[in-house]
């Protein structure tokens, strides 16, 4: 449904007042009290524990260190945490419980890709990484979807490969597991138009199997998240833009409600004002968007040249329904999204801002989004890091974007975790590291 932009500077009060603009700054702002006591220990200001170096290896494409990765996961049966490291061209992979680092898992990846002296994100891998019982699945350029046995000894090869027949050397992308029809729903997003591909799993082997295809003819910029809703079955899909041109996408977006058995889907809600990429699931069916877009509050994309002021934005949707519940002002524009059942907040990425760096070739603190999902709301700005790329490829003397656009925890400790490109501020940083976020308590 369409913002209603005749009360918006009423509706963001709760993003304007003095406590959250001092986190425009990075200061921690207050919370408000769950009403139920028994989560009142997990509702105190996050801060950073530690960080986890993450060693650069012999494949390493981006002068030794970490600086390109995409998505992460963090299983929650054996408290895992997985990253899709493509400077490195593995998976990293840490204890969740101890924080420490275990160790990292080649897979032919293809790393960080360079086409005539220039990165290509759209041709690089691995992208995106989840598990599903004794498996984990990531994807990878060109279309390619790999798995691995987790119960043979670490690091496990690759146990099944499959292509999903995208165009060129486009990569698959993030994807989504259902456990209980063990079916993958794995995206190529830079292919045009960006399609979907229903992958079956052999829950004993890891094996793979290419099904149905799913074409999301009107998508204008690509597609982003998918997620599994167990509560009705179906998979759920961002979809930055189905307005404007492929040349000039426009401000209306949508999350897609897909079918699994029939390989069809419709629009379950259109979005204005975002872009929505990260997706995840929360209390009741919820739904929170994570936007790749910062829009400002006369309804244009912000110009941190101009006078008009942000208005940052993760839009909550109701499943159910079909009906956007609220929309929570302050954080964004991001990545990936992570709701924790464990303290009942969602954990928003901020690569893209309005309080990071500008103009983006600087490089400095970004904002972690905390939401309380019960009251859903705003409760902190936490501060990560972004660093800019140096030139347009890898050399000597060049590297990709680091940003800070990547976010997991482990709901039985409630430590969170964001993946930093290397830089000299953050401690144990200096070849890129994980930082763990988490309470006093």
């Amino acid at each position: 449904m369409p913002l209603d932009r005749s009360n918006l500077h009423a509706r963001l009060g709760k993003y304007l007042r003095p406590s959250v603009l001092a986190a425009a700054t990075l200061l921690m702002v207050g919370n408000a009290a769950w009403a139920d006591g028994e989560k009142e220990k997990n509702n105190g200001p996050l801060s950073l524990l530690k960080t986890i170096p993450i060693p650069g290896t012999t494949t390493n494409l981006t002068n030794g260190n970490l600086y390109s990765f995409d998505i992460s996961w963090v299983d929650q049966s054996t408290q895992t945490y997985y990253l899709a490291d493509r400077s490195n061209a593995v998976i990293d992979v840490v204890d969740a419980k101890t924080a420490a680092f275990v160790g990292q898992i080649p897979g032919g990846f293809v790393g960080v890709a360079v086409v005539a002296g220039v990165v290509q994100t759209g041709q690089s891998g691995p992208n995106g990484v989840v598990t599903g019982g004794h498996c984990l699945f990531a994807t990878d350029s060109p279309s390619r979807v790999v798995s691995f046995d987790l119960n043979v000894p670490f690091p496990p090869p690759v146990a099944s490969t499959v292509n999903t027949g995208g165009a060129d050397n486009f990569r698959a992308d993030e994807l989504a597991y259902a456990p209980g029809p063990g079916l993958i729903l794995a995206i190529n997003n830079a292919d045009t138009p960006p399609f979907g591909t229903l992958i079956s799993v052999n829950k004993a082997t890891c094996g793979l199997t290419v099904g149905k295809r799913i074409t999301f003819g009107a998508a204008t910029n690509g597609a982003e998240q998918p997620v599994w809703n167990p509560g009705d079955g179906r998979f759920y899909l961002s979809i930055p833009s189905i307005s404007g041109t492929l040349a000039t996408p426009g401000p209306t977006g949508a999350v897609y409600r897909i079918n699994p058995s029939t390989a069809t889907f419709e629009t379950a809600a259109t979005i204005h004002d975002c872009g929505p990429a990260g997706l995840t699931i929360g209390p009741n069916g919820d739904l929170l968007v994570g936007c790749n877009t910062t829009y400002d509050v006369a309804g244009n994309v912000w110009d941190f040249t101009k006078n008009v002021t942000a208005a940052p934005r993760n839009p909550i949707l109701h499943t159910k329904t079909g009906i956007l519940d609220e929309t929570v002002f302050g954080a964004g524009a991001g990545d990936e999204v992570w709701f924790n059942w464990g303290d009942g907040k969602y954990y928003v990425t901020g690569s893209g801002s309005p309080y990071r760096p500008l103009p983006a070739t600087a490089q400095g603190s970004t904002p972690l989004g905390v939401i309380d999902a019960d009251e859903e709301t705003l409760v902190q700005l936490v501060p990560t890091f972004m660093v800019p790329a140096v030139g347009t490829g890898n050399s000597s003397t060049q590297h990709p974007a680091g940003t800070a656009h990547s976010v997991a925890a482990n709901a039985k400790n409630n430590l969170v975790f964001v993946p930093l490109a290397a830089n000299n501020v953050f401690p144990d940083c200096l070849t890129g590291c994980i930082a763990v976020y988490g309470r006093s308590d």
